[in-house]
């Protein structure tokens, strides 16, 4: 154990040798922690569902094509690509059930107003029966899942209001989100096995500690650096808050640590994977929107309430989702030499 540590500190020393890996690490991380940014937003707008199976659909159409070129063909090409095709069928199939829910949630809203970016103390009180937030918990607990009451109770709970806006918003930055969920593995792949070989000769390359290292290290300052930012420069119409304001409020922030951990953790072990098996395979790792759209639908009420068209587009993006994990699972090859 202390020859190993030895042995990852003497690589962080080297920097001077190999620090076009480090760099390469160091943009994955940027490209994760923009990705991860931009998920939270979409959340708001699209739902856990639909936004984890189309970002993770995007990351693995862009990411294991570019992965498959890099590893020089490890994976299976027939089995890896009519994966690919799985998973671009589900983004359209997810592109689908936001614009068809969206068409649910203007016909449960009915007489509101299309543009209804807030809502009133007085159209509060004709819903609920209550004039100010003291009741607002109780509320959520009666009105219906899916209900147009919901909805707007929902609403009134979060800091990015939804209703009324275009759903190519919500679109846009789920695309935006696979684009640079995209980046981080293939950038990642060029910091361990140098393929572009910007190495000099004889500089050892980055084993997968080392580079995960500086690919957690460049995710984290940026992550700090844009919270900070858009708490004082908010964007969507989010209310403006501060650094200390967000030091005294630790309501949920347990839930997102915890959060953090287990995305760290799942990289690692993702890393390791792809160092082993092809960075392509190891994408396999998207599986984990079948999981979330469990914790969608059955704990926090999604698609409640739906029409008959728009579960049928959730149920057919699930199975393209799911043949298309265990097509990218089936392709995996082995590395020759391995750096792990």
């Amino acid at each position: 154990m202390e020859i190993a540590l030895m042995n990852l500190l003497l690589l962080l020393l080297q920097i001077q040798d190999n620090w076009p890996s480090v760099l390469f690490a160091m943009a994955g991380g940027v490209g994760l922690s923009i990705g991860n940014l931009a998920t939270q937003y979409s959340l708001a707008f699209v739902g856990l569902s639909v936004t984890e199976v189309t970002a993770a659909s995007i990351t693995v159409v862009v990411g294991t094509t570019v992965n498959y070129f890099l590893d020089n063909g490890l994976n299976r090409a027939d089995i890896l690509f009519s994966g690919v095709g799985c998973f671009m069928v589900a983004v359209c199939l997810g592109s689908a059930v936001h614009s068809s829910n969206s068409a649910d949630i203007k016909a449960k809203l009915g007489k509101l107003s299309g543009d209804c970016e807030t809502v009133t103390p007085e159209e509060c009180q004709r819903l609920f029966g209550v004039e100010e937030e003291e009741e607002e918990e109780k509320e959520m607990e009666n009105v219906k899942e899916g209900s147009a009451a919901f909805l707007i109770a929902l609403e009134n709970k979060r800091a990015i209001k939804v209703l009324g806006k275009s759903m190519v918003v919500g679109l846009g930055i789920t695309f935006f989100a696979g684009l640079s969920f995209s980046l981080f593995s293939p950038l990642f792949n060029l910091a361990t096995n140098d393929q572009w070989h910007t190495l000099k000769q004889g500089v050892p390359k980055l084993i997968v500690y080392t580079a995960f290292f500086y690919f957690s290290l460049s995710c984290f300052v940026i992550a700090v650096a844009l919270n900070i930012s858009f708490l004082y420069k908010p964007v969507l119409d989010s209310p403006r808050s501060s650094f200390r304001e967000y030091l005294s409020d630790w309501n949920g922030r347990g839930w997102a640590l915890a959060a953090g951990l287990l995305c760290g953790f799942g990289n690692g072990l993702q890393f390791m994977g792809g160092q082993a098996a092809g960075y392509a395979a190891s994408d396999a790792v998207q599986a984990l929107p079948l999981v979330s759209t469990f914790w969608g639908i059955y704990l926090f009420g999604e698609y409640r309430r739906s029409s008959t068209r728009t579960y049928a587009l959730l149920v057919g993006m699930l199975v393209m989702f799911t043949v298309a994990v265990g097509l990218l699972m089936a392709s995996a090859g082995e590395r020759e030499t391995r750096f792990t």
